[in-house]
């Protein structure tokens, strides 16, 4: 170790004169370039991207859609009445689905049927003007069928209703029949006694 320490530490001699020095220089490496291949981010649209890919909605279901408003806000003598200025929409696909949106706030059973009869009409018609009018019918549709599924439920639970009623009543008229008998079976006078026979 201490011949390696003297050997490190000892100083090369300098080169005699007239001696030739030749240095040599030995190239540096070539430094390595890293190639970086990116990984490509999943593109997330914004909102506001959404937004704007959005196609507006036509003006004809705007206006259907304010019409429903102002039709919710009415009461029933009101909603009648516009159904009546509503008349026979023929084959109108906006008319139908005016007519159909008013019987929609009708309480009713039958003018839930109707309106969704209007409704189908606009979503099968091959009219120009029902092709922007169709997704608001579909929805529509869908909306009646529901109501018409919970109404018919309704109704075979009031006729339930009112069969469990006519046999209750069956049931109480019997009942007081029978408590008819025996007050009039406690409130007979006693017969009367018989003299004992004679010995």
């Amino acid at each position: 170790m201490a011949l390696l320490v003297s050997a490190c530490g000892t100083t090369p001699p300098p080169p005699a004169q007239g001696a030739v020095t030749t240095t040599i220089t030995t190239p540096a490496p070539a430094p390595q370039i890293l190639v970086v291949t990116p990984v490509q981010a999943p593109s997330v649209t914004s909102p506001e991207a959404l937004n704007t890919q959005v196609p507006p909605l036509p003006d004809v279901v705007t206006a259907l859609l304010t019409y429903s408003e102002r039709l919710r806000q009415l009461n029933t003598n009101d909603l009648a009445a516009e159904i009546a200025v509503q008349g026979d929409p023929g084959h109108a696909p906006l008319r139908q689905l005016q007519l159909a949106l008013a019987l929609m706030h009708m309480p009713l059973p039958a003018d839930t049927a109707r309106a969704l009869g209007l409704v189908q009409r606009v979503v099968g018609s091959a009219a120009p003007e029902a092709t922007p009018l169709k997704p608001l019918a579909r929805l529509l549709a869908h909306q009646l069928m529901e109501q018409r599924r919970l109404e018919d439920s309704l109704e075979r639970q009031g006729q339930q209703l009112r069969e469990n009623q006519r046999r209750i009543d069956q049931l109480n008229e019997r009942l007081e029949a029978m408590r008819a008998i025996e007050r009039s079976l406690t409130t007979r006078p006693p017969a009367p006694a018989r003299p004992p026979a004679a010995p």
